[in-house]
């Protein structure tokens, strides 16, 4: 019967770790210490898998840090999963073709890929897919060089930097300009396909930028999109996320909205999606930077000695001074004068 099996757990070692320092108790040098091949009757207790509590510590965090995202969390979870199953497999002596796991992550700015890419490269290493828990970013100029000689020099010098981690190129597409013949994009273009495919073992490749821009860059170059099988969409964040996420800013810098400053925040949202050079999340950061600046230099010239309350309040006046305000078109200003009083804000 099932119950009598023998229930197993996890032992398998994450790349590079020495029995010298183990991270928890169970962790053991794969190289000192193999495992032994589980019978054929055995039973595989995947809740024991110490690489699965930190994989769980680092989705969580990943929920914590991110609004929304629902899609890429799910995929996220789904990557994890594959890998566990793996380990799992060769727990029994099932070989296999190691999984995959360059990727590909579009969307516009400020929409968490970095931060993805982050908890990614810790989520692959906490697995053994990886050494070292580590994302190495680079763009175009990091890669191509200027004169003939110069740009594979530059590429390995950046797959070096990124061994047995992740090796994440943002605004991908950059590397590929076809309307330039003596550009030298195409080779570094080259180098990745043979890394890619050479040191899978050894390298995670990461290719971020905006969807519409990627889908030509994979379109033109097939080969390197037969090498990325995992795609990863970051939508653009709702107005409803974006403030969610500057309650999260706000307070994780330990400062608070007050009503009226929430009410305001909001209606700059409204406005700043409309104009150009959005960039969701980085915009709702630098929007508060600046309301900073501004209750910083209303709580000087109050000239008097602060509270407490005062130095953790941003009031609508923070919000109110940003320029997405005051260069609106004349006739949303003049609505703006009717519709919006910016009081004084209150004094302890």
């Amino acid at each position: 019967m099932a119950t009598d099996r023998a229930v197993s757990g996890f032992q398998l070692a994450r790349p590079g770790a020495t029995s010298a320092r183990p991270s928890r108790p169970g962790d053991v040098d794969a190289a000192t210490s193999p495992e032994e091949t589980l019978s054929e009757d055995a039973l595989l207790d995947l809740s024991l898998d110490l690489a699965g509590h930190d994989v769980e510590e680092t989705l969580t965090r990943l929920d914590a840090e991110l609004i929304g995202l629902a899609n890429v969390k799910e995929r996220v979870r789904e990557i994890a999963a594959l890998l566990m199953i793996d380990r799992a497999r060769r727990r029994f002596g099932l070989e296999s073709s190691r999984p995959t796991m360059h990727m590909s992550f579009t969307g516009g700015p400020g929409t968490g890929k970095t931060t993805v890419a982050l908890r990614m490269a810790h989520m692959l290493h906490a697995l053994g897919y990886i050494r070292k828990p580590k994302v190495h970013t680079v763009t175009r100029d990091d890669l191509v060089g200027q004169f003939i000689g110069h740009t594979a020099p530059k590429t390995k010098e950046a797959l070096a930097k990124a061994a047995g981690g992740v090796l994440f190129i943002d605004e991908a597409y950059y590397l590929f300009r076809p309307e330039n013949e003596r550009d030298y994009g195409q080779e570094v273009i080259e180098i990745l396909l043979q890394e890619m495919e050479n040191e899978r073992a050894n390298l995670v490749v990461i290719f971020a930028g905006y969807p519409d821009r990627m889908d030509r860059f994979f379109s033109a170059n097939p080969g390197l999109s037969s090498r990325v099988p995992h795609h990863l969409e970051f939508a653009d964040y709702t107005h409803g996320e974006l403030m969610s996420i500057a309650e999260l800013m706000v307070a994780g810098e330990n400062f608070r909205f007050d009503s009226a400053a929430r009410t305001a925040f909001g209606q700059y949202l409204t406005a700043r999606m409309t104009r150009p050079r959005f960039s969701n999340a980085r915009s709702v950061r630098n929007a508060i930077d600046r309301a900073r600046l501004r209750q910083a230099k209303r709580l000087v010239e109050l000239a008097r000695p602060l509270s407490k309350s005062d130095l953790v309040t941003l009031c609508d006046a923070d919000i109110y001074g940003s320029s997405v305000f005051s260069d609106a078109k004349q006739d949303a200003k003049q609505d703006a004068k009717q519709e919006v009083q910016v009081a004084p804000c209150p004094i302890d």
